[in-house]
Order: C-alpha cells, then structure tokens, then sequence
C-alpha cells in the first residue's frame, strides 16, 4: 500500500512539475523581474556611481556592498597600471589624512605613516609616475581656498583626482558654537565656484563628515557631537550642490563614507578616527570610481558605462534577428494554411469532413526555429551580463546559501530515481547523473562563491577532475574499442563541446579563455585523439590478437605522462607553446597565457588517470573477471567487500583532508596527484554493489546534464 502511494505521489508530481513547466515558469519570472528592474531604473536612476558613493550595506564583516553594482577589489598592480602618470591631491583633517593613507596603501602597502601628522605628506611610485599627496588643511578657510584657487590658475598642472573635507576641527576649536557654523558656511561657499571650476578637468570629491562614537571621545573633544557634524554636512550639500544654477554640480559628494562609519564606530579607539578596515572599504570606494571606467574589470560594475558593441556582435544581433523573422514567417503561412485546413461541414448530411492534407515542416523552419531560441537566450544572457538592466552584487560566501540548496536537490532527488537500462561500470546513465550533479553543484558554489571557502572549493576541484576524469574514460574508451579516428569524429566532438562557448564569445564580447573549462576539456580531447591516433595505432581488435599491443598502448601512456610532466614543471615551454599564433588567440587572457597555464596545471594527470583506468577496465571486461548482471555484485563477495572497505575509507579520508587544508597553494599543488583517490573511491562504491549500479539516482540529474 505504501509503495503503491509513493508511485502515485511520484506521478503526480512528475504531471505537474516537469521540466516544460519549469521552463514555463522560468521565462515568467525573467520577464516579471525584467520589467520590475525596467521600472526601478526608470524611477531610481541609472547613475551607478552616484550609487557607489552614496548607498550600500554590509554583507558581512567588511564586506561592503554599494547599490546596485559591484565593487572590483583593485590589486598593487591594477592600481599602478590605473594611476599611471597620474597626480591625486587629499586636502584635509585627520580624517582625509587616513584616507589618504588607506589609498596609497592599496598602491604600496608597505607605506608607513609616520612622521609629523600636521603637516603635508608626500607619496610617489616612481614605477608608475603615481604621485599623490596629502596637504593639511584642518578647516575650511582662506588657506584651504587659496590652496584650491592655485589649481584653477591655467598654468598650474592640476590633479587628476582631488579628494577634500573638513569640519571637526572648526567644531573644537570654536566649541560647537553657531558663529562657526556661520562661518563654514561662507567658507565653504566662497570656495564652492573653486571647486566647480576644477570638476570641470579633474575629478572632484567633496567628502562628507563621518558620525563619531560620543561615549569614546576624549574631554577635549566633546564638543564634537553627531548633532553637530549634520548641521555641517548639510549646509556642504546645499552650498556645493546649488553652485551652479542650471546644471547639476560636478562636485561629487563622497558620503557613502558614512554609511560604512554608522556600522563601524563602534570598533574606533578614540571615537572619532575609524577603524582601519572602514577606511580601506571608503579607499577602495575611490579606486573604483576612477578607475572602473579605465580598466573595466569584469568582477567591477560600478562606474563602468555598458560598453560600445562591436562589429561582430552588431552582425550577431542582425542574424538572430533574421532568424527570428524568417521563422515567424513561416510560423504565419503554416497558420494561415491550418486554418484553410479546417474541417468543414457538409450541408446535406450536416457531417465534418476533414480534410486529410497537412502542411510539412520544413528542416530550413526547424533550424530557424532553433536560432530563434538561441537568440533569446543569448539577449537575456547580455541582457544580464553586459546590460544594466539587472542590479548587480558580489559574491558573498555563507553556508546557508551554499548547502540550503544542496541539501534541497538531495531531498528532492527521493522522488526521482529509475533502474538503469545498462548494468556495466560508469554506464552512460550513470555518466549523466555524475554530470548533472557537477552541474548544478558548480553552479551554486559559483552563485554563492564559494571558493572563498577552502573546504567547499578543495571539493569542488575533484568534481572538476572527475568529470576530465569522464572525459578520458570516455573518449579512450571509444577511440579503443571504435577505432575511429576520421576527421569526421573529431569535428563532431569539437562542434558538440564549443558551440555553445564560440556564440557566447561573440555575444558578449569576451575572450576564448574566459570560458576556461570549455577550452581545458578541448584541449584534453585532442590530447587523447592525438595519443591514440599517432603510429603506431592500437585499438582493442589489434591487441586481442597479440598482447605484445597492451604493452605498446601501456608505453603510449607512459609517453604521454613524461610529456605532462615536462609541461607541469617548464612554465616557460609550456607559454612558448601556446603563445604562438593562432593558439595565443584562443588561450591568452590579459595579455598572456598564465591563467590558462594555472588551470591546465590544477588537473594535469586526472584525464591520464582517466585514460589509464578505461584501459585497465576494458582488459578485465574483456577476460570476464567482472560480473556485471543486474543485482551483482563487481568481484566476488570477500573481494568487493574489501574493495568498498578500502573506498569508503579512502573516501572519508581524502574529504578529511580537504576539509581541514588550511593553505591554498599548498592544497592545489597536491590536488593533481591526490584527487584521483576520492574519484575512484566514489566509482568503486557506486559501481561495486550491484543495486548501486543498475538504479539512477537522482533522475532529474541526467536530465539537467541532457538539458
């Protein structure tokens, strides 16, 4: 009765939640938050760097998130190769003076500040020709002005950045009183038109005053209230943003500062100074906004316009657009001749009578009917990617976002599970489960980035190294038993495996490498056809005949693992390799083949392992040493029970270790040579049990991979 109810629960929702409905579903929620983001851009503004200096919140501690964008983390030499020839100018308070700190740092971090804190403070970079200076002018006064107006004179060189602000010290000096009030505010407005004039060449930033921390403040420095600092803030804004009377002021107001500060005050030790990691977020705050629009990091929305398209995209827009044409086209004549199809009544006998002729499809309206779908989803992937139409966030790692929906996708998969047409080890349902799962389960360690998190990334990695591990399973398994090395073949893989990546090239306008695993796995691919393919050629119908051929493929591999290794410990050859033409083409990003180098490297011996195993699997296949029936067990009892001993505790072993690496570098370089452990644990364990390996589980795993 029970199973009876689980098959009929399971048909019900297999009726209602297929995978045509989710589909369904999907595209109504696209288009419902499309047309939301429309409106609230509309309403709001599209103006993301007014965003990045006037709003945002915490993601968590020290993780600072603006409105709408995201905020690219700018390395020592991103920084230099920004602010190349390029003179930046902070003119304040102690407060303006830890900006300026917190900024050069970012340029060298080994900057120490010392010295005489009332007086002005000298950086440069020679390396860069970066110079920026702090000059000390505590209030805003006639010196702060004649400091600005100097600037303005057309044969003074100007700043390319300057970063201004002061009030506190007019507050404690003058005790809080009105008459200093009064008195900023014709300081302020007397070098309001000053500043204006400048904005008009360099970027201007009016930095408003943080809120401070009361209980924490010295006697000296009571006077300086909350209270007090709005009034100050206020009449800046008002003054500086009604300097100009028809147009808005190009003096731009940096008061995200005191959104950080609210936050953060507490963490001060005097109440008034905020604490270092607050003025690092409102220092990076400042790279991004200049340099977004010169570097255009891809992880760095804010400030950065949507970029020009180009030709080949221009030509990629016309053709999606032709085809969606043509096909409605023939959406239209195919309903015009449904409708003249219609059965009609005759008048005599009052009976229908249909008429039998049907219109047939054409392969020419199919294929349009497919680049028709492929456009869509190619402008909705602009649409998010490279459009500012949706708001953007950084990643931000917490548990909950990364295991809520692993756990959910476990739970889930209950429902969905079938017996297996095949009953053979890694039989093709079971390599779309173990692909579907790697699908989903990256696609949610990349949402929820998680590569901040060792252990989950450690994890990560051998899903990686199994699916290359597939892949030389795979592919060796085919050419070995085939022996099919025609050009045919190879395009047929190469077609299947980059299509999808060269379109979104186009569409996006992005590098080859930037889609890296595409390439990897394209690379490996070759390597295996390449090994197999050379003389002399040995295929399994050969080396039945002679054994003397197993050891002649068994050299091959060997061969090809002193290749790999020679390319994992000779960087050098390894970039002068592909930074010859056309291959830099396709494997360079920013310039050279590092990155591409450092991937290939993270994985360098799974596909050979991958490779290897496929053999030794065969050759037992072959000699019938394997039981593979329905509900049998691999080996004989004492020898798969042995075996599943050592996997499992391989297994736990290996997630052990992975869990408690505590260094990087040091885990990625044992990753290549240890990863292959826990992958043939996790075969061995779904594979030796003969239940295990003739029940797919979850179903909808392999229907995601097919997908």
């Amino acid at each position: 009765m029970a199973a009876l109810a689980y098959n009929l629960g399971k048909r019900e929702i297999n009726h209602y939640f297929s995978v045509r409905s989710a589909k369904v579903l999907a595209l109504v929620a696209v288009l419902l938050l499309a047309a939301c983001h429309l409106a609230s851009r509309r309403y709001r503004g599209n103006d993301s760097c007014e965003y990045l200096l006037s709003s945002g919140r915490f993601l968590g501690e020290k993780v600072w998130q603006p409105h709408s964008c995201m905020m690219h983390k700018y390395k020592i030499s991103e920084a230099k190769n920004c602010l190349v020839d390029k003179h930046i100018a902070f003119i304040g308070d102690s407060r303006i003076r830890q900006l300026f700190y917190s900024f050069v740092k970012i340029i060298n971090p080994q900057f120490k500040e010392e010295g005489n804190k009332h007086e002005n403070i000298p950086f440069e970079d020679k390396t860069a020709s970066v110079k920026v200076d702090f000059l000390w002018h505590p209030e805003v006064n006639g010196s702060m002005k004649q400091c600005i107006k100097v600037w303005t004179e057309d044969s003074i060189a100007k700043p390319h950045v300057i970063v201004a602000g002061a009030a506190t010290w007019s507050i404690k000096i003058h005790n809080g009183s009105s008459e200093a009030l009064s008195q900023y505010k014709m300081n302020i407005t007397s070098i309001a038109p000053l500043l204006e004039k400048l904005a008009k060449t360099s970027d201007v930033y009016w930095v408003l005053q943080d809120p401070v921390y009361e209980d924490l403040l010295s006697e000296n420095r009571k006077m300086i209230t909350n209270e007090k600092i709005d009034a100050y803030n206020e009449a800046a804004v008002s003054i500086l943003n009604s300097s100009t009377r028809n147009s808005k002021s190009n003096v731009k107001m940096f008061s995200v500062s005191k959104l950080i500060a609210q936050e953060t005050i507490m963490e001060s030790l005097d109440g008034l100074h905020l604490p270092e990691s607050s003025r690092e977020t409102s220092a990076m705050i400042l790279m991004n906004v200049y340099c977004n629009k010169i570097l255009k990091p891809v992880d760095g929305s804010c400030c950065q316009p949507r970029p020009p398209l180009t030709l080949i995209q221009k030509l990629a827009a016309c053709f999606f657009t032709s085809c969606i044409i043509g096909y409605l086209i023939f959406y239209i004549i195919h309903r015009n001749a449904h409708r003249k199809n219609k059965p009609c009544t005759d008048l005599e006998s009052g009976e229908e009578k249909k008429n039998i002729i049907n219109t047939p499809v054409s392969s020419l309206e199919i294929l349009l009917q497919s680049f028709c779908k492929l456009g869509l989803i190619m402008a909705y992937f602009y649409m998010c990617d490279r459009a500012n139409l949706f708001m953007k966030e950084n990643k931000f790692y917490t548990h909950s976002s990364f295991f809520i929906p692993i756990i959910y996708i476990l739970v889930l998969g209950v429902f969905y599970n079938e017996n297996t047409k095949e009953t053979k080890v890694l039989n093709r349902e079971q390599t779309d489960e173990w692909k579907g799962w790697m699908q989903l389960v990256i696609l949610i360690y990349h949402i929820s980035g998680a590569s901040t998190f060792l252990p989950v990334y450690m994890h990560i990695r051998v899903l990686v190294a199994a699916y290359l591990f597939q892949t030389g399973y795979g592919h060796f398994s085919y050419f070995w038993i085939k022996g099919d090395f025609g050009i045919h073949r190879v395009c047929q893989v190469l077609f299947r495996l980059n299509f999808l990546v060269v379109v979104l090239c186009i569409v996006m306008d992005r590098p080859y490498q930037f889609y890296y695993f595409v390439p990897l796995v394209t690379v490996w691919f070759m390597v295996i056809y390449v090994t197999l393919a050379l003389w002399p050629q040995i295929i399994q119908k050969k080396a039945n005949g002679n054994c003397f051929w197993h050891f002649g493929l068994l050299l091959k591999l060997g061969f090809l693992l002193l290749f790999i290794c020679f390319l994992a410990y000779s960087q050098g050859a390894f970039e002068k390799i592909f930074s010859l033409w056309p291959l830099s083409k396709c494997f360079e990003l920013k310039g050279n083949v590092y990155e591409w180098w450092f991937r290939w490297r993270l994985d360098r011996y799974v596909v050979f392992h991958g490779m290897l195993f496929a053999f030794i699997y065969l050759a037992l296949q072959k000699r019938q040493i394997l039981s593979e029936g329905k509900g049998e067990p691999l080996f004989s009892n004492k020898i798969s029970n042995f075996l599943l001993f050592i996997s499992v505790v391989s297994f736990l072993t290996y997630s052990i270790w992975a869990s408690s690496c505590k260094n990087k570098a040091e885990c990625n370089e044992l990753h290549p040579s240890v990863s292959v452990v826990q992958i043939l644990a996790f075969i061995l364990i779904r594979n030796i049990p003969g239940y295990a390996r003739s029940v797919k589980r979850p179903l909808y795993m392999c229907q995601v991979y097919k997908e």
